[in-house]
C-alpha cells in the first residue's frame, strides 16, 4: 500500500470512527436516556432506508424509513422500561473497505444509571457514506458476557 493509500485509509478511519462513536452513539444514548429531547426518526441520521437487521432469532429487511424508526422505537422503548441510563464500550473495531465504506465491530454494555447491566451485545455495523453522509445500512448483533470481540468472532477465514 502506498503512503497516499495508508494515510486516506487512516483519514477515513478517523472520520468514520468520530462518526460512529462521537455523533451517533452519543446521540443514541442521549435520546435513549432522555437526556436529548428528540423523537426517534433522529435514527434516519444515522441509519439507511433500507436497512438489514440480523439478530439471533430477528433477521429482516427494514424497507422504508417508519419500519427503521419502529426498529429503533422498540428497542429503546425496551431498555428505557429497564432501566436504561449509559451504554459503555468494551471493545471495538474499524475496518475500512474503501472511502465510502466501512465496519465497525463492537460490545455494547447497555446499563442503568447505578451502573448495572441490563444487556451486552456483540454488533457488527456496515456503514456507508452517501449524499447524506455516513449511514448504517446493516447489523449483525448477538448477545455476549464477553468485554472482547476476539472471544465472540474469533476466526477469521
Amino acid at each position: 500500500m502506498t503512503d497516499n493509500a495508508t494515510e486516506l485509509e487512516s483519514s477515513i478511519r478517523d472520520e468514520v470512527t468520530h462518526w460512529f462513536f462521537d455523533d451517533y452513539l452519543t446521540t443514541w444514548i442521549g435520546v435513549g436516556a432522555g437526556a436529548i429531547a428528540r423523537g426517534p426518526e433522529f435514527i434516519l441520521d444515522y441509519w439507511g432506508v433500507p436497512m438489514h437487521w440480523a439478530a439471533e432469532d430477528d433477521n429482516h429487511w427494514l424497507l422504508d424509513a417508519p419500519a427503521v424508526v419502529a426498529c429503533l422505537q422498540d428497542m429503546q422503548t425496551r431498555l428505557r422500561d429497564e432501566g436504561y441510563a449509559d451504554t459503555a464500550v468494551p471493545d471495538h473495531g474499524v475496518r475500512v473497505y474503501h472511502r465510502d465504506g466501512a465496519a465497525i465491530e463492537v460490545i455494547w454494555s447497555r446499563l442503568r444509571a447505578d451502573g448495572t447491566e441490563i444487556e451486552r451485545l456483540a454488533a457488527h455495523f456496515e456503514v456507508a457514506r452517501g449524499r447524506a453522509g455516513w449511514r448504517v445500512i446493516g447489523v449483525h448483533a448477538v448477545p455476549t458476557a464477553s468485554s472482547s470481540l476476539d472471544d465472540v468472532w474469533p476466526q477469521k477465514i
